[in-house]
């Protein structure tokens, strides 16, 4: 049953359902039944399916880029973790890594619409709804469910799992080879638990996303933040750095300090959008501040400093 554009005043039932555009003569436009909009569509405000022409904004390209940061970040951890303290592995498997990340990022992006372009095409998130309106589908009789479920949000939601997948496809391809040539100084059962480990986050991150892909995408800048100076804390902590003169005894913990204060600039960043460049770019001067503070307070929260102080007192 069709009906024409003005005899679309019963409006359609449910947030997310609306009628697909089926031809158009002149400013006359012909509509379908109301239902499901097809990929790559949302609803307008008079519950017609409209193509998501737009382009996605900075906050969304810094969700996109938080989400492939996840696995990279992943890798390096358990790169590192598994690696050996005397491994000459590591640094290769790390830029693998990078290299596999970045390959699925462009590829990711090549094939999403427009296809062969760096450039992607997607609606414009508006509330929280959007990424789950599977929950929202109605029941105007309170039996028969009319299904409206689509994506909202294109391609937010699903270029993440794209993109997952061909960091998986990929490292599968090249990391097991890599691994068994350069890897000698590990035991055989050692070298490929990074590759393991993936294996495993890899499943995790996806679940992530499919169920709190919402809540991420305006929680992000402040899991960021706080991840970042927890991680930095434990690992000063852990690595016995109470003095500056600390950091320069090795490399590795100079990279891992500036790691931290991108992180911290990539939250700082997300929060403040940058709309307003006087006002926010300032902000990127507290990104060394949690690490200076800690430098700065560590030698008074030294545990045996402070017992043997109470051991004097007493």
């Amino acid at each position: 049953m069709f009906r024409a554009a003005v005899d679309i005043q019963p409006a359609c039932l449910g947030l997310y359902c609306g009628r697909t555009v089926l031809s158009v003569n002149g400013s006359v436009e012909t509509y379908g039944d109301c239902g499901v909009c097809p990929r790559g569509q949302r609803t307008d405000d008079n519950k017609i399916c409209r193509e998501c022409v737009g382009s996605p904004d900075r906050y969304d390209w810094l969700y996109l880029g938080f989400m492939a940061m996840l696995p990279l970040v992943l890798h390096w951890f358990f790169i590192e973790w598994y690696s050996g303290k005397k491994s000459s592995s590591a640094v290769l498997q790390h830029l693998t890594a990078l290299l596999e990340c970045s390959v699925a990022a462009v590829v990711t992006l090549l094939l999403s619409d427009p296809v062969g372009s760096l450039h992607i095409r997607s609606c414009r998130v508006k509330k929280l709804s959007d990424w789950y309106t599977m929950l929202y589908n109605p029941s105007p009789d309170y039996i028969t469910t009319v299904h409206c479920t689509h994506e909202a949000v294109y391609p937010l939601y699903t270029i993440v799992f794209i993109y997952y997948a061909f960091c998986l496809v990929l490292m599968m391809l090249l990391r097991p080879l890599l691994v068994k040539k350069i890897a000698c100084g590990l035991g055989r059962s050692d070298r490929f638990k990074s590759i393991y480990a993936a294996l495993y986050f890899f499943p995790i991150l996806t679940v992530l996303q499919a169920v709190g892909g919402g809540l991420l995408y305006y929680a992000f800048p402040y899991i960021i933040l706080v991840l970042s100076l927890v991680t930095l804390a434990v690992y000063m902590s852990a690595s016995e750095v109470e003095f500056f003169k600390d950091l320069l005894v090795r490399k590795k913990r100079l990279v891992v300090l500036f790691s931290h204060w991108l992180l911290h600039a990539y939250g700082i960043i997300s929060i403040s959008k940058l709309d307003k460049l006087e006002q926010d770019l300032p902000l990127l001067a507290l990104v060394p501040a949690p690490a200076l503070f800690y430098l700065m307070t560590a030698k008074y929260t030294e545990p045996s400093r402070i017992l043997s102080e109470a051991k004097d007192s007493s």
